[in-house]
């Protein structure tokens, strides 16, 4: 088993920045070497969210439309009660997105569908820079 780390930074713009990293993934699984296996890519931060989705405008607005109607910004949250950061909603949205996300690697490249890609979602409701980690285990 091997196991291949590397790590990047990623400037977002603040909330609603949604960022394809399809290629950088690429690229980590191809310098690792590894052929069949798993890829991890991680931000740090609890404010931060990694998924995959179909790249283009529309499904973008569609993806915060949605997380609007199930953790809306203008309720109260204890959160920004406790820490006047007004973000409350951002960390209750990456606990349900997650700050990760976990692709196959089959012959050297992720597994994706024809119109997947990997993307970073920014929560925060400020610009960020963002540490991504990209780890692939296997052989």
């Amino acid at each position: 088993m091997k196991v291949y780390r590397e790590e990047f930074i990623l400037e977002t713009r603040g909330e609603g920045d949604i960022i394809d990293i399809s290629g950088r993934v690429r690229e980590a699984i191809a310098r690792s070497g590894v052929r069949d296996g798993l890829a991890h890519i991680y931000c740090p931060g609890s404010t931060a969210a990694i998924s995959s989705i179909e790249y283009e405008p529309g499904l973008k607005e569609d993806v915060f439309n949605i997380l609007d109607l199930i953790v809306p910004r203008d309720r109260v949250y204890k959160h920004n009660i406790r820490w006047g950061d007004d973000n409350g909603h951002s960390h209750v949205r990456s606990f349900l997105i997650k700050p990760f996300y976990i692709v196959p690697v089959v012959d050297g490249s992720p597994l994706l569908g024809t119109w997947q890609q990997i993307v970073y979602i920014e929560l925060d409701v400020r610009p960020r820079m963002r540490r991504i980690i990209i780890s692939v285990l296997g052989e």
